[in-house]
């Protein structure tokens, strides 16, 4: 039983899975469906014209043929003896005579009951001619007829003597016998001929139903079909042309609308080609230009620190002023090269030579020692900085001085943005990754500003002045390096609220991350501290992961 539930969930997720890929068979499973309701309810329209008609026609037959035999039974009555045994004799003879008589409504069963109460003793009991009258003559038909004392008709189900049952009509009349009073005449009709005909007319629709679904169902295949091939050639090499294969396009055949949309794509695809083939031009050149100023800068720059290095221990035998411009170049000095040494860890990356010196560590350990280095920048800015860390060691296979690099850029962010509030650095790790979480509440992050932290030279603010430095690249380069790791690096953020970076990292190189110990919102963040319904929380977060890895969560 659980074998053929899972496999009857399959089939529904595989059918499912098809009906959402394919538009060619949503198009013609719609227009069948369609189809079959709109042909659906003419034949149910076109049955019951006929069937009325059928009906009517007969009935109409029926109360000619009735009317007509119950003349013929009053004359037979009015000319017989006045004795019961001729009227027994008479009766019968005109219940066999109707009942075969076969006229336009076709044949027919003819009873003959004793009238209502109030005539004479009836000479003759119930007559009847191949039915059972008491199961054949509804009730509700004999008391219109002695209510009115005209001719009453209704359908009903004519049951034989045999038992036999099948739906007719019956009609009743009244006939006078001399000194005996009414007796109720009975024709009923059976209604074979038109049941019938109505299953051949129902047949012949329903095949012809069946032979114009298909027919539609083909149709439309056929046509979707010319339509669909080429968007789906459209989205063939727009797949290709996504994986790098700029070179692709689509053929043009015709000059129909999908022609001009073939050529318009293929004139987009070369528009394409020609602006990434620029871009890719530029990027290398601008790479290059980094690089190769990044390197000629090294020697100027180590003679100017030299040189530097001597003015500033020797500040005190100068005049105050030259005294301060010492300090000062010997600041801007640091700056410079930090900014240099950044400006070369990212053209490494940019021409693929950066790697991994892999060992396993506790990151708990790697956490702290961050801490204790940030701790005077933190004093300086009233920021308190406090690690939450689990008892047990949170291994994991890394290249520490990059994860320290990473660490020092989000502490040093959270400090320069964290409004002199208390800074939190969280460690946890199961059995899969590792994860690493900074927490400030400062000024947190505008909508829009989440997606674009990890660009380069990007700041929140262009505005506000750097108190704690920086080259607007620290941030970069631990996207990088997060990277590098087959981890990820993501930020979330509130206005108001503060942010929250976590680092994610597999336990084990080369392991693919598919969910992190650590949730990218805070439990302490606006949002959830909020009531429920109360206001509408807004909410940054951005989600970079390396190509291939697993989706975060």
């Amino acid at each position: 039983m659980v074998a053929l539930r899972r496999r009857v969930a399959r089939r529904r997720r595989r059918t499912v899975a098809l009906w959402r890929r394919s538009l060619q068979l949503r198009v013609v499973t719609t227009t069948t469906v369609l189809t079959i309701v709109v042909i659906a309810a003419l034949g149910s329209v076109v049955l019951a014209r006929v069937r009325d008609g059928l009906l009517d026609a007969k009935v109409q037959a029926a109360l000619a043929e009735a009317s007509n035999g119950t003349t013929a039974a009053q004359d037979a009555f009015r000319s017989a003896d006045r004795s019961s045994t001729d009227y027994d004799t008479v009766a019968h003879d005109i219940v066999t005579r109707l009942s075969s008589a076969g006229g336009p409504a076709g044949a027919n069963s003819v009873a003959l009951l004793p009238g209502p109460e109030g005539s004479q003793p009836a000479p003759f009991g119930v007559i009847s001619h191949d039915m059972d009258s008491s199961s054949t003559i509804p009730h509700r038909l004999q008391e219109r007829l002695q209510s009115t004392t005209t001719q009453q008709w209704t359908y009903c189900t004519l049951t034989s003597t045999t038992g036999e049952e099948q739906p007719a009509v019956a009609i009743g009349s009244l006939v006078t016998i001399p000194t005996y009073g009414l007796y109720e005449l009975y024709f009923v009709f059976p209604l074979d001929k038109e049941a019938a005909t109505l299953g051949l007319v129902r047949r012949g629709l329903g095949f012809a139903a069946l032979g114009l679904v298909i027919l539609v169902g083909a149709i439309a295949w056929l046509v979707t079909r010319q339509v669909v091939t080429p968007v789906r050639m459209a989205a063939r090499i727009a797949e290709r042309l996504s994986a790098g294969r700029l070179e692709e396009r689509m053929k043009v055949r015709g000059e129909d609308d999908l022609a001009r949309l073939a050529a318009a794509f293929n004139k987009m695809a070369t528009s394409l080609q020609r602006q990434i083939r620029q871009l890719e031009d530029l990027s290398r050149v601008q790479r290059r230009f980094v690089a190769d100023v990044s390197h000629e800068l090294r020697t100027p720059l180590t003679t100017v620190r030299m040189a530097a290095d001597v003015l500033h221990e020797a500040r005190g035998q100068f005049g105050p002023s030259v005294e301060r411009s010492a300090e000062i170049l010997q600041t801007q000095l640091d700056r410079f090269e930090s900014l240099l040494g950044d400006l070369l860890e990212i053209s490494r990356y940019d021409a693929g030579a950066a790697v991994l010196e892999v060992e396993t560590t506790d990151l708990r350990r790697v956490a702290q020692s961050v801490v204790e280095a940030m701790e005077p920048l933190a004093d300086r800015r009233g920021s308190q900085l406090v690690v939450r860390a689990p008892d047990t060691p949170c291994l994991a296979d890394v290249d520490v001085r990059r994860i320290e690099r990473i660490l020092r850029n989000l502490v040093a962010n959270a400090i320069e943005h964290g409004e002199g509030r208390p800074v939190e650095v969280g460690v946890a790790a199961d059995e899969d990754a590792v994860a690493i979480a900074v927490r400030d509440h400062g000024v947190g992050l505008a909508p829009g500003e989440a997606a674009m932290v990890f660009n380069r030279f990007w700041r929140a603010d262009p505005a506000r002045a750097r108190t704690t430095g920086g080259t607007g690249l620290g941030l970069s380069i631990a996207m990088e390096d997060a990277h590098l790791h087959g981890g990820w690096l993501q930020v979330w953020g509130e206005s108001g609220d503060g942010s929250q970076f976590r680092l994610t990292l597999p336990r084990r190189v080369g392991h693919e991350l598919a969910h992190s110990p650590i949730p990218l919102e805070p439990r302490d963040s606006a949002r959830r501290r909020r009531p429920v319904g109360v206001g509408q929380p807004y909410q940054q977060v951005s989600t970079v992961a390396p190509p291939g890895a697993g989706r975060a969560r």
